[in-house]
């Protein structure tokens, strides 16, 4: 408050509740809305990391004259607390020092009643990933049951569901001028509860291609009791996601109805520019004694675009910020790129330009009309839409201008590239190994098997070696020896031992030996999630084996790291129930030797080393791990869950 009134504020509009710490930072929310609201003329609060177990933190800064916006932070308040095995995990990114314990589980629910607590009168819009993913029934994890809405739990006033800028700015304007939250619920992006005697309203959104039409989703009784209901309410929604033709949703909640309306639209690249050549000064506040570990990461790295029009049905990516892919104008991230060269503390070096997909920057349906109307939900699966424009032109032209500002000595893109669209552009690649890789390159071919890469919308493994030979290439064409970190994930729905078993053979046969394994985390809305939950492919209705025990998940975990000593018993039983004794001895394809290294005997003996007369123990050699030429998969910890 005393920052309040050095700026001459006696009381201020909005108070930005958020479960990160403050960093001043384009890839932060907080700071992203905040500076938004800030440049509309709005005085913002920001209240980061309250305390919660009451409401007095919530009252710091008196009563907001409009509004209090809640958000969970940048990530999920459960994925950031637990890991895919439930445990909880032993530091937070988003928190200084990467201390836990500074923001409650289910977040957004706590911090809306706190905020109701403090101020009772005043609305609470919730937003952020956690509220968007959880704005209509879902299932949850952590508790392995279907939650209703979050609104519900919550009794927030409104969910805005995406990127929240437009939506957040408009809430506000109207309260400003006199109007009532009820009188928000015609907005896009937003979610609500209607009373008990409220009818559903009549709304029409002239901007787009829909029809006006409601769509009734199966109740939040009939979702819970009945899993074809799941699945059939999971395709329902996901089919509603394209903003140019989505429908309002209804969902009836006991004696209540959930309202659900269309996405926002897309921001253009001028919506773009103006939100991220706001002043951030893409720092911590100065409360702040302890680095935070994602700021860390990201404080030198541009953010050039949002969305990802692939579809992968184990990510949120498309959920939150939309399909339609947001680009950023080049001018602008030059911009940006400049101010950072002249930070007397900045070395150098960029540490990423991209977004959640570095290569799609620009990438857009070359038929405007054709998009308005298309409900197909990836532009790559399961095969790369002729209509896509996948021209790489773009994204050269700006790596180039990155490259030249002076100030920067080096650009590296760390956020990943598609390879189904990266294999497209020799040149492209040519430029990444010359310029933009520092001696690994990320990707995700995710798995081997045809049947759970069809269930993750992930292109075959034929795309991956074709990518693979084609980066190689170009990394001798640049007299460099770079290396592919590729993500597989275990555990993912229809994903048996069978198929883990003929991953690890792949990742044998290539020498990679994967340090950090990805656990499949089921979040709400995904439509893995609902595979898991239901047993079924929403969107064929087909069933689908899915693995739930946790000590199922070891055993896939264990056998994508078949090279660890002590996992040696694990991998041994899988391939023994399997059938597959073929890859069990000294042969250049076996996986494990026929006997136990002594690491694996002392960790099966708790530590203690081997029992003495232990028969296991007459023969044992140590097997070794030493790679056979390949690149291991990522620097990491051994045991890090993603």
């Amino acid at each position: 408050m005393a920052e309040c009134r050095a700026r001459g504020w006696n009381e201020v509009d909005v108070v930005f509740v958020s479960g990160d710490a403050y960093v001043d930072h384009p890839s932060f929310a907080a700071a992203l809305l905040g500076r938004v609201l800030e440049a509309e003329g709005f005085k913002v609060a920001i209240l980061p990391q309250p305390a919660w177990n009451n409401a007095d933190a919530f009252r710091q800064f008196g009563r907001p004259r409009l509004c209090f916006a809640v958000s969970a932070g940048n990530m999920d308040s459960m994925i950031n607390h637990y890991t895919a095995n439930k445990k909880r995990r032993n530091d937070d990114a988003y928190s200084p020092g990467g201390r836990i314990e500074l923001r409650p589980d289910r977040a957004t629910n706590v911090y809306v009643q706190r905020c109701r607590e403090a101020f009772k009168d005043v609305p609470v819009v919730a937003g952020g990933v956690e509220a968007s993913l959880r704005r209509v029934a879902h299932f949850d994890y952590w508790s392995e049951t279907v939650k209703p809405s979050i609104l519900a739990t919550s009794k927030a006033d409104l969910v805005g569901f995406g990127m929240g800028e437009r939506v957040l700015v408009e809430i506000c304007r109207r309260l400003a001028a006199g109007k009532k939250i009820a009188d928000c619920r015609d907005l896009r992006g937003v979610a609500y509860l209607l009373g008990q005697k409220e009818t559903l309203p009549t709304h029409e959104w002239h901007d787009a291609s829909c029809d006006n039409q409601t769509v009734e989703l199966p109740s939040f009784e009939d979702v819970t009791a009945d899993k074809v209901a799941f699945a059939t309410a999971t395709r329902l929604i996901h089919h509603e996601t394209n903003p140019k033709n989505g429908r309002r949703l209804t969902q009836r909640h006991g004696d209540r109805v959930l309202v659900v309306n269309p996405p926002a639209l897309a921001l253009d690249e001028r919506g773009m520019d103006r939100i991220y050549d706001l002043p951030y000064t893409r720092k911590p506040h100065p409360r702040y004694q302890e680095p935070i570990p994602a700021h860390t990461m990201i404080k030198d790295s541009v953010t050039t675009m949002r969305g990802c029009f692939g579809g992968c049905t184990f990510c949120s990516i498309t959920m939150h910020q939309g399909r339609a892919i947001q680009s950023r104008s080049q001018d602008s991230i030059v911009r940006e790129v400049q101010t950072m060269a002249k930070d007397p503390t900045f070395k150098g070096h960029i540490s990423d330009v991209g977004g959640p997909t570095a290569n799609m920057y620009r990438m857009r349906c070359t038929r405007p009309e054709i998009e308005a109307k298309c409900r197909r939900l990836s532009c790559v699966h399961p095969t790369v839409c002729k209509l896509l424009g996948v021209d790489h032109g773009p994204t050269k032209q700006l790596l180039k201008k990155v490259r030249e500002v002076p100030g920067v000595q080096s650009v590296r893109v760390a956020s990943g590239i598609r390879m189904d669209l990266a294999r497209f552009d020799d040149d492209y690649l040519d430029e990444m190994a010359r310029h933009h890789v520092g001696g690994q390159l990320k990707v995700a071919p995710e798995h081997t098997s045809p049947k759970v890469l069809d269930l993750m919308k992930k292109p075959a493994t034929s795309t991956f070696d074709e990518f693979a030979a084609k980066f190689d290439a170009a990394s001798r064409r640049a007299g460099k020896d770079q290396f592919l970190i590729p993500y597989f994930i275990a555990s993912h729905p229809g994903s048996g031992v069978h198929e883990m078993i003929e991953l690890a053979v792949f990742l044998k046969a290539r020498g990679y030996k994967p340090r950090q394994v990805q656990d499949f985390i089921p979040a709400p809305m995904d439509i893995a999630t609902c595979m898991y939950w239901t047993g079924l492919d929403p969107m064929t209705m087909q069933p689908v084996e899915t693995v739930k025990k946790l000590k199922d998940r070891e055993v896939q975990r264990a056998l994508m790291q078949y090279f660890k000593p002590e996992n040696w018993f694990v991998v041994h039983k899988a391939l023994v129930d399997a059938g597959r004794q073929d890859l069990i001895g000294s042969g250049p394809q076996c996986l494990i030797r026929a006997n136990p290294p002594k690491v694996a005997l002392a960790t099966r003996h708790g530590g203690r080393g081997p029992r003495h007369g232990d028969p296991t123990y007459v023969h044992a050699k140590d097997a070794g791990t030493k790679s056979r030429g390949g690149m291991p998969c990522d620097p990491g910890s051994d045991d890090d869950d993603d």
